[in-house]
């Protein structure tokens, strides 16, 4: 894999936690990069183009994360990605 790995620190701030509405939108956009996607929470690291695996993350209001993205598109697709891990939708308010 070439590209330097990219990070960022996203905060859940929906008051629903991250849940399965979000996660899809970033699954799909995660999808369409070539590089490797991954979400951290403390220990856990979960493939970021796997929607069980993000579920799995358990991410509840107020929740650090750690994205972390490597590859040939990684400084393309990093602030993109960070927005749609972080977007609330207007009917979780």
């Amino acid at each position: 894999m070439s590209g330097e790995l990219q990070r960022r620190t996203v905060v859940i701030t929906s008051p629903h936690g991250l849940h399965m509405r979000p996660i899809q939108a970033f699954v799909a956009l995660a999808s369409r990069c070539q590089s490797e996607v991954a979400v951290c929470k403390g220990d856990h690291r979960a493939n970021g183009k796997s929607v069980l695996h993000l579920i799995g993350l358990e991410a509840l209001p107020g929740t650090e994360l750690t994205l972390e993205v490597s590859g040939p598109d990684a400084g393309n697709v990093i602030d993109g990605l960070a927005e749609a891990l972080a977007r609330v939708f207007p009917d979780d308010e």
